[in-house]
């Protein structure tokens, strides 16, 4: 009988042993899950910070061209003004009327040009972090797996 105790109690210890080992490699595997979590989260933080800085900057730079453009089309429209004001006859007026038209409508498609390339530009600068951020934490997953 005392040898049968001595089994159960040797037994009892092992399994309670085992239980507390398994049980501290939980906690020790479920703390590193957390960390990384927390890790993962602070660089998509980070990555989504770095896209709107770019945005910020790259809509900055946008506004002060368009201003630039604005202030440019005015000294021109000052300009046609002042030759409407010397035309001589209707016949002067209408050409410079067409001149003046073709030439607003040839910048203004420029300058639509220039402005959707610099978006598409911009969109794609400021993609970029959030794209870099994702390929990181899909190599860390396959990694991890």
């Amino acid at each position: 009988m005392a040898n049968t105790t001595e089994k159960m109690t040797d037994q009892t210890s092992k399994m309670v042993g085992d239980m507390s080992e398994r049980a501290k490699a939980a906690t020790q595997k479920t703390s590193q899950m957390m960390t990384q979590a927390g890790e993962m989260s602070r660089g998509n933080v980070e990555a989504f910070v770095e896209a709107g800085k770019i945005g910020a900057e790259g809509f900055q730079d946008m506004s002060r061209d368009n201003m630039e453009f604005a202030k440019k089309n005015f000294e021109d429209a000052s300009g046609a003004m002042k030759d409407f004001t010397s035309v001589k006859s209707p016949t002067e007026l209408f050409q410079l009327q067409g001149e003046f038209a073709r030439k607003n409508f040839d910048v203004m498609v420029e300058q639509a040009s220039k402005n959707t390339e610099k978006m598409v530009k911009l969109f794609g600068d400021m993609f970029q972090p959030i794209s870099n951020r994702m390929a990181e934490a899909s190599d860390k997953m396959k990694i991890d797996a």
